[in-house]
């Protein structure tokens, strides 16, 4: 193997790890989400150290080109990923119905109980009008 690829190896899977560890502190990427990334992270770096491990693992499982492994290695977590995040979406989803339900249950009890206030405020029809003031000093009507 060249030097250059060995170095440029072992550097890309490094930075993929500081990457995911990175976002993790941030926030912007939490733990649970990052399992699968930081498990293909060590991998990368293994490979990236010991390249004949790779050869090694091929061999074991019976596949002729390394690099298929890679690829199928590749593949199943991708599809770990995407697989955790369904199932992630699927139980917001849920959590978001549970609460659009739950917001319309109150914004109908607030209206129902808010409707009765409405009609005290306003004098129905023909109704007699409020009588005038009545001033304190002379005891006669205020217009």
């Amino acid at each position: 193997m060249n030097t250059v690829t060995y170095v440029f190896g072992i550097v890309a899977a490094v930075l993929a790890l500081i990457a995911i560890i990175e976002l993790m502190r941030r926030g912007t990427l939490r733990e649970r989400h990052a399992v699968w990334w930081f498990i293909g992270g060590l991998l990368a770096l293994i490979i990236a150290i010991f390249p004949q491990t790779l050869g090694w693992a091929a061999r074991s499982l019976g596949i002729v080109l390394p690099v298929n492994l890679v690829f199928f290695v590749t593949i199943a977590l991708l599809f770990l990923v995407s697989l955790q995040y369904g199932a992630e979406l699927t139980r917001i989803e849920e959590k978001l119905r549970v609460l659009a339900e739950e917001s319309a249950f109150h914004e109908r009890r607030l209206q129902s109980l808010e409707a009765p206030d409405a009609t005290d405020d306003e004098t129905p029809a023909g109704a007699p009008d409020a009588p005038e003031p009545i001033d304190p000093q002379t005891g006669a009507q205020t217009s």
